[in-house]
């Protein structure tokens, strides 16, 4: 249980690495309080812990200004240069949690993608979602026996390439209607990177080899075999704008996420919860994104990526840990986030502990904010997304990256997010809250190590029902003579565990892989 209690280490914390120079801090062994995963050598007395940042104790001027953004820089008109969404790679899933037998829907920038392995070619493919024939989802529809992607409406099968290699309804003997080019798919340029696959939103053959000239934003941590790496994903009911902009919100981890994740304990508490001033400054803002150098050195690498580091040092050992998440614009009022953790210590956690009990702990992180952002996004909408400044007062410095994320999205995107005219701007309705917190579609059909342990959980859930329905049937078709009444006492003891273990279970399973209310104020 403390490897559950301990999940949230995982979680997303703002530190991040630069090529900048860094400040090292010395702060309470406190932040790292569910961080460590309850590592002994991080709670041993006259342990040091060093962060990338500068923590101010001190009271300062709440009237303080962080320089909101001007207004010339969210006109429309402007003279600099435009952020083109669709010429960028995005990230779409981790390759862990893809099966290679069946292809995967997908949705990227508005853009319904089927992402399928291609056994012919060893890698996997990214198509339009939609067969040419009557526009049924290929994503519904399964390998073949030769590697072909076949849609399961008419039996259409496709190559790598998109090329229509059958149709069986047209005669063998008749005109090769399979290869006109009506017939065959939009192919979009796709790579795997960190073991992640990513896609290029334009499928048009000038972009075929769109690699070679532009890849995706590389991190060489990722890529060391010295860190150990936790990943996941999850697709979230609030826009990529949001989501975004909270990950970069440090001053809301010890209110909206307290008793979850641990933070730094101030020398002057003005609350329970121990909210600090905290000197924040970006720096380096441009079209490809900034950097807070003065607090976290945290890297905003636009459009997807916010990545944090931090050293730790115990028993004269430095310990380093890496924060990335990446997230991606799915349609208005939903976005992806992929989390990846990573870390020099505590590697054999890993080999024992299984994904889906750390991801308990993340999903937990991200309930405990979820119904603040999807509220707060539709607030934002009904006076203007524009109006983001006027609408919000942020007087402090502590939201220097939020309002140097809304700079760089006004200044460079105009403030939206380009969906080509597919979608009105209306975010969609709001679901009752536990269809809007449900952990289920959002994550778990999404990630293999969850999917795998909630199947088993619940044919553990059924076998203890039967278990207990047996050992009562034994009571009753047993004459009472024949058994003693200690075997009687412990057949019914055992079947009234059994029913209070399956019991227990299914509340456990609808909780961590369902649905889990969080009330705030009963923190």
């Amino acid at each position: 249980m403390d490897v559950l209690r301990a999940a949230p280490a995982i979680c997303p914390l703002p530190f991040i690495p630069t090529a900048a120079t860094r400040n090292k801090t010395q702060l309470p062994k406190s932040i790292f309080h569910n961080l460590n995963l309850k590592l002994p050598a991080l709670t041993r007395n006259g342990s040091k812990s060093r962060l990338f940042m500068t923590l101010s104790s001190t009271p300062s001027s709440t009237m303080e200004s962080i320089e909101p953004p001007m207004p010339e820089l969210e006109a429309d008109g402007l003279e600099e240069e435009r952020f083109d969404w669709y010429s960028q790679w995005y990230p779409v899933m981790p390759v862990c949690d893809l099966d290679k037998r069946v292809p995967h829907g997908k949705k990227v920038l508005g853009l319904d993608l089927v992402v399928w392995w291609d056994k012919n070619e060893n890698e996997w493919k990214v198509f339009d979602d939609t067969c040419p024939h009557r526009l049924a989802p290929l994503s519904e529809g399964r390998i073949d026996q030769w590697g072909r992607l076949q849609c399961v409406y008419h039996g259409w099968c496709f190559n790598g390439n998109g090329d229509c290699k059958i149709i069986p309804q047209a005669p063998l003997d008749g005109p090769p209607v399979h290869t006109l080019k009506k017939a065959c798919m939009a192919v979009y340029p796709s790579v795997v990177q960190h073991d992640i696959v990513w896609v290029w939103p334009n499928a048009d053959p000038q972009y075929k080899d769109i690699i070679t000239k532009k890849k995706p934003p590389y991190i060489p941590e990722l890529d060391d075999p010295l860190f150990s790496r936790q990943m996941g994903n999850r697709d979230l009911p609030y826009g990529y704008e949001f989501l975004i902009e909270n990950l970069m919100d440090f001053a809301h981890l010890p209110y909206a996420h307290y008793g979850i994740m641990g933070t730094p304990t101030p020398k002057v508490k003005v609350d329970r919860e121990g909210g600090i001033p905290l000197d924040m400054k970006v720096k380096k803002l441009d079209i490809n994104g900034f950097v807070e150098q003065e607090w976290g050195n945290s890297n905003f690498i636009a459009p997807c990526i916010f990545h944090a580091f931090a050293d730790v040092e115990v028993d004269e050992e430095n310990r380093r840990f890496l924060l990335i998440f990446m997230c991606v614009p799915v349609s208005p009022g939903n976005s992806r986030l992929i989390w990846i953790f990573l870390r020099k210590f505590g590697v054999w956690i890993d080999q024992i502990v299984p994904r889906w009990m750390f991801h308990i702990g993340v999903n937990l992180v991200l309930d405990s904010d979820l119904y603040l952002l999807h509220v707060e996004e539709r607030k934002i909408m009904e006076i203007g997304a524009t109006n983001w400044q006027k609408a919000c007062f942020l007087p402090t410095k502590s939201d220097a990256t939020v309002v140097g994320f809304r700079r760089w999205f006004n200044k460079y995107a105009g403030g939206e997010i380009d969906w080509k005219g597919k979608y009105s701007g209306t975010l969609p309705p709001s679901p009752p809250r536990e269809q809007l917190m449900d952990r289920y579609w959002s994550h778990v059909v999404n990630c293999k190590s969850c999917n795998c342990a909630y199947k088993g959980l619940k044919a553990l859930e059924v076998m203890l029902q039967i278990m207990s329905i047996i050992l009562i049937g034994i009571i009753a078709v047993t004459k009472q003579k024949m058994m003693s009444m200690v075997a009687t006492t412990t057949i019914v003891s055992m079947a009234i565990i059994c029913f209070a273990a399956s019991k227990w279970l299914a509340h456990f399973i609808y909780k961590n892989f369902h649905y889990h209310g969080y009330n705030h104020a009963f923190r």
